[in-house]
């Protein structure tokens, strides 16, 4: 008996046998290379590594400048309420450094300035500027008229004593449309500009000058007590 072969099975053979081996890898094109965007690539590295290295050394580059403690007004010195503090240097700010404080002190302020303020040079002359309204009084004060306590800046109310302190008291609150009264102030809120000794090197006198920044409707009453040496100041609330 003869077999008969069916048709197709050898080239079924021959087309398994045309494929690859299992795990072989087919053939991949050459990769193309890029040597102008590697290099830009490296610069935009570069680039950003320089620019962190300067925000990091800008930060550190600071000065020790004057800032205050509490509020100063106008035609006073910051005396010793100032503190130090560290900010980034800049050439257009007039920042009052801290070795300059000294130099500061001999200043007045041109205008109130707040507590916590960074001083400038700007905000402080060599002559005291009075505020509009206020006027300058100076008095000769005994020992006994004046808290021994008692240092520029404080807020003070001047009292009238003596034989004339009733009649005075009385023709100041009358004038001004309030109450009579013998306890009424000449000057119920004052601020101290200055304060200076007038004691010398061998002789304790107790003796004080001080100049105070008042209203100048309190002038009128204020100089003619202070004439006749009947001023006394005591501290009020406030400082």
């Amino acid at each position: 008996m003869k077999i008969q072969e069916r048709p197709g099975a050898g080239n079924h053979r021959s087309a398994t046998s045309a494929q690859p081996a299992m795990g072989e890898r087919l053939p991949t094109p050459p990769r193309e290379r890029k040597p102008a965007l590697a290099a830009l690539a490296v610069l935009l590295i570069l680039v950003g590594a320089l620019g962190a290295t300067m925000l990091v050394l800008r930060a550190g580059d600071r000065v020790e400048v004057v800032q205050v403690t509490s509020d100063i007004q106008a035609g006073e010195s910051v005396g010793n309420h100032v503190t130090s503090v560290l900010v980034a240097d800049d050439v257009n700010i007039n920042y009052v450094k801290w070795t300059q404080r000294a130099a500061l002190q001999k200043l007045k302020a041109k205008s109130t300035i707040y507590k916590g303020t960074v001083v400038i040079g700007d905000m402080f002359a060599s002559k005291s500027s009075l505020p509009t309204g206020k006027a300058s009084v100076g008095l000769a004060l005994k020992e006994g008229q004046y808290p021994s306590t008692l240092k520029a800046g404080e807020l003070v109310a001047a009292y009238r004593v003596g034989s004339d302190s009733s009649s005075s008291s009385s023709d100041k609150g009358t004038s001004s449309g309030g109450t009579s009264s013998s306890n009424s102030p000449l000057v119920d809120s004052a601020r101290v500009d200055t304060v200076s000794s007038n004691d010398d090197s061998t002789i304790s006198t107790g003796n004080l000058s001080i100049t105070l920044l008042v209203d100048q409707s309190d002038v009128p009453a204020l100089t003619a007590a202070a004439a006749a040496g009947e001023v006394s100041v005591v501290l009020v609330p406030g400082n």
